[in-house]
């Protein structure tokens, strides 16, 4: 039973990332990933400027015991200096004091050269720990420099792809019906179509009906002329024209 629980809300969540990830906007998207690459960068440079800060401390740290390990040194050279000098003088208590400080600054000696050892160890790993944290910080710098470059050219694919999108929307819609009874845009235009051939076919009907008509009279008329013409021939020659045909030529 409880394996059971777990896959079920294992699926569910699944479910719920796979809905957000299909409903998100990809450009807030997009400004969400860059601001969480600047904030990766910022803790980046911050851990490599603790560690820099490390090395520079260290040095501080070396050049200190370096000029305590100096003075010391001097001083114990002075101590013995002054103790001979004693010695010469016969003042044994003096020599005896010079030769116990002499002997505290050897002491001192010894423990800052073992200091300064340690300090260059340290030194020498807080080195190689800055450079790697620069390297850290020049790499990851130019990783976010190139993603701050490709933002503008995705975010213009984005702006194309949203378009595009529209455009092919609109072409769909074209071929759809406009409600659940009404006709497509190409059922319109074959209607249109056929409304207009249908129109000029009439129209070609009738102006030829009217050209026959013309014709027809042009025709009669031509014929008039043709028989009085004749008539005026046989006139000229002198042959008599029966009444009859010329009023049967009339009727006709």
């Amino acid at each position: 039973m409880l394996s059971y629980l777990k896959k079920r809300w294992n699926y569910l969540v699944a479910k719920l990332g796979m809905s957000h990830e299909e409903n998100a906007d990809p450009k807030v998207q997009l400004e969400q990933a860059i601001s969480d690459a600047k904030d990766q960068h910022r803790r980046l440079r911050e851990q490599a400027a603790n560690v820099v800060a490390n090395q520079k401390q260290t040095e501080m740290r070396i050049n200190d015991a370096l000029a305590k390990l100096e003075k010391t040194n001097g001083s114990a050279r002075q101590a013995i200096m002054m103790a001979e000098e004693a010695q010469a003088a016969g003042d044994t208590a003096k020599v005896d004091s010079y030769t116990q400080a002499a002997q505290q600054f050897a002491d001192r000696l010894i423990t800052l050269d073992e200091e300064v050892e340690s300090l260059k160890s340290m030194h020498f790993q807080a080195s190689e720990a800055a450079d790697q944290a620069k390297a850290a910080v020049r790499q990851n710098s130019s990783i976010l420099q190139k993603r701050l470059s490709e933002r503008q050219a995705l975010l213009s694919k984005l702006d194309q792809a949203k378009m595009q999108e529209t455009v092919n929307s609109a072409m769909s819609t074209l071929g759809e019906s406009v409600g659940d009874d009404g006709p497509t845009f190409e059922q319109v235009r074959e209607k249109i179509e056929a409304r207009y051939a249908k129109a000029s076919a009439v129209a070609e009907l009738t102006e030829s009906s009217v050209e026959s008509r013309m014709l027809e009279v042009e025709e009669a008329a031509r014929g008039v002329e043709a028989l009085a013409r004749l008539s005026q021939i046989k006139s000229e020659l002198g042959i008599e024209t029966a009444a009859g045909e010329l009023e049967q030529g009339d009727a006709d």
